[in-house]
This record gives structure tokens, sequence and C-alpha cells, in this order.
């Protein structure tokens, strides 16, 4: 057997660590991790929202009047439990196109910071909206049969077309307008 200096395994004295040596190895491990994070997912968008832009009674017409094409708009409100879901869906169908889309977030129901602490829910968003003013008569300029239920998703399409889903568009729908 050999003694505690030697290792089992190597013909030569195992190399005792000095505490220096031990403290700058331990501090290294972590070091690496922060260095080196790990790949954003490919379909992701890599860069955070920070900010948030008001979406008010005018917002909508601006929008169709002028708006990237193509585009989708989810409108959502902080407590809608499926919204995420229907969200992550249509960007995953976005991605899988590999084309470049407007996917904007319309919360409905908190601005601000409010809003930003929502905006981990809808990763890949490009752009975040948060209701400003008076939010029926908003929904009533967007649309005025809109039931008032969320996920309320609106597709804009590269010639303009326009068309709407409560819930997850069907696929048919998303490859009508992302050809």
């Amino acid at each position: 057997m050999k003694s505690g200096s030697e290792s089992l395994w190597r013909t030569g004295p195992v190399p005792r660590m000095t505490r220096r040596g031990v403290l700058i190895a331990a501090a290294a491990i972590p070091l690496g991790s922060w260095s080196n994070p790990p790949p954003a997912p490919a379909n992701r968008a890599r860069a955070a929202i920070n900010t948030v832009a008001e979406f008010d009674e005018a917002t909508w017409a601006e929008l169709l009047r002028r708006g990237p094409r193509p585009a989708a708009y989810v409108f959502t409100t902080s407590y809608c439990s499926t919204c995420p879901d229907a969200f992550d869906k249509l960007q995953t169908f976005i991605a899988a196109s590999r084309q470049k889309v407007e996917l904007a977030a319309v919360l409905m129901d908190v601005q601000g910071a409010r809003a930003l602490a929502h905006a981990r829910h809808y990763a890949g968003v490009t752009r975040l909206y948060a209701f400003e003013g008076f939010e029926p008569a908003i929904r009533q300029s967007v649309d005025p049969k809109w039931p008032n239920v969320t996920p309320y998703i609106v597709l804009l399409g590269r010639n303009g077309s326009v068309q709407r889903s409560i819930g997850a568009p069907e696929a048919a729908m998303l490859k009508a307008w992302l050809p």
C-alpha cells in the first residue's frame, strides 16, 4: 500500500495544493460558467425586452397603417394561464418558418415595470406593449366583436390580410399567414 502522499494510480507523488491554490481553483469554477454562458436556444430571441410601449386607442390603427409585416399580436393579461402556451406555439411556428416576423405581446392589465415583470413569460417577443387608457375603448379599437377573452391573437400578413384567433391559431391559419 502506498502512503497518503502518493496516488494509487500514479507512480509519482500527488502534488500538494497550498491553501492559495485551493482558493484560486474554487474561485475559478463559478467564473468559468459566468464567462461562458450557455447559448440561447435557437428558437428564442437573444435580446431582452427592457421597454414597454404604450398601446392606446390610436395605436392599433397606426399599426394597421404603417406597422411591420408580417406581424403577430398576442393580447394577454397578467393572470391568463393559457396565454404563455399559445404564445409559445406561435413563436415556435415563426422560428420554424425562418422568416423575420414582428411578434408582439400586448398586456391589457399592467403597465411599466409591472408589465416588464411579465415579459419572462413571452421569451422571443420582439416588442412589448401595455394598454394605456380605458381598456374597453382600446379593445373596441382593435376589434368591435372581441369578446374580451384572452389570448386574443391577431395575425397581419405580408399583404395586409388580417386573421384573428381566440387561443392558439390553427395550423391552417398559420400556414395561410406565413406561406
